[in-house]
């Protein structure tokens, strides 16, 4: 892992070195400028991927969040059109600009094709193009999408899934390849490098792999699976993205017992460390929505926004945009969260949109 250190002369020789094994690290000297100029307030709200509500004009201009991510209902009895102006407009009023995500995985989970004056019908599943027409068909489909989210002036998807599922009894199963490990890997292979190629920000989910654990948005998944399961077949597709540049990835709330039996992987600093070190991924992290089912029962008296930046996410998903903007502020400057936690996800942020040309 690379040093967080303010760039000085003095050490830029040094920084310059480590951040070859950086995935922003072009543009962390350009993110340490941006950094100088920010407010504490700036800096708290660029760690929000925010559900896109009808406060947006008021949360961008006084919480400056890092983005927001678009549901169905934002593509609802809209043109093409309507959402592209809607979308250059959030942009120009934000003094940052925005990520703009979107979960347009195809088949069960569609936001924007689910509707046809976006496409005459919903992109399918990863799972139904393999069986069709294998990694080609899949290319083919996964083109498409990129260049109408592009059209609309998206710039991340949260998807595809990397998660193995073969039996269709998983819930998880119908939004996976639905094939074993070494065929889920070449598959986000090749996803990853189509959509870097088109200069376009992909997500793996959900790590640390899924498995067969039941819908983390209606009751906590407790997984006691042995950690070479993990290493030996999970790790396998998120290992391949990684080496492929994937320039983020979303960890699942699931509790797994073989590395921390007592916090959600989301909010879990152990979990984390082994994605960062084990797995030497240095992009974004992000949080599954913090407002599923698994989250609340979990965190009794705790903001979970707080724990999440504890636990070194970078992006945090949410549906409560201002509470939790405000409990991890006042975290900060009570001293429970560290000003350079707040820095280093903040650089890595703000490199990746310049490297996505989001800036």
């Amino acid at each position: 892992m690379a040093a967080f250190l303010p760039i000085t002369a003095k050490s830029k020789e040094i920084i310059t070195y480590q951040v070859k094994k950086e995935l922003f690290g072009t543009y962390y000297e350009k993110a340490e400028e941006q950094l100088k100029n920010m407010s504490l307030e700036e800096k708290v709200g660029q760690l929000f991927l925010a559900r896109m509500n009808d406060e947006r004009e008021e949360e961008i201009k006084s919480i400056h969040p890092g983005g927001y991510v678009l549901f169905a209902k934002d593509f609802e009895n809209k043109t093409k059109e309507m959402v592209k102006e809607e979308i250059t407009k959030y942009q120009e009023q934000s003094k940052i600009p925005l990520i703009l995500a979107v979960d347009e995985e195809g088949g069960t989970v569609t936001r924007v094709s689910r509707y046809k004056n976006f496409r005459s019908s919903k992109f399918p599943s990863n799972r139904e193009l393999y069986q069709e027409g294998g990694f080609e068909k899949i290319e083919q489909i996964e083109t498409e999408k990129i260049a109408l989210l592009k059209e609309l002036g998206l710039n991340l998807n949260l998807a595809p899934v990397a998660d193995i599922s073969t039996n269709i009894n998983d819930y998880m199963y119908k939004r996976s390849l639905g094939q074993d490990k070494i065929v889920t890997s070449e598959f986000i292979q090749r996803v990853v490098k189509l959509d870097n190629d088109k200069n376009f920000a992909s997500c793996l989910k959900h790590f640390p792999g899924y498995g067969n654990n039941v819908d983390t948005h209606t009751g906590i998944a407790i997984d006691n699976r042995a950690y070479a399961s993990f290493t030996e077949n999970d790790y396998l597709p998120f290992q391949a993205g990684i080496k492929e540049g994937v320039p983020a990835i979303l960890v699942s709330h699931n509790i797994i017992t073989a590395l921390d039996e007592t916090m959600p992987s989301s909010l879990s600093k152990t979990v984390h460390k082994e994605l960062r070190e084990k797995l030497e991924f240095t992009g974004l992290i992000i949080t599954d929505d913090l407002i599923m089912d698994a989250i609340k029962k979990y965190k009794g008296e705790e903001n979970s926004a707080v724990l999440a930046v504890l636990a070194l996410n970078d992006l945090i998903i949410t549906s409560n945009l201002k509470e939790d903007y405000e409990a991890v502020l006042n975290a900060v400057k009570n001293e429970k969260i560290d000003i350079e936690t707040i820095d280093i996800a903040v650089r890595r942020i703000i490199a990746f949109k310049y490297q996505y040309h989001i800036i």
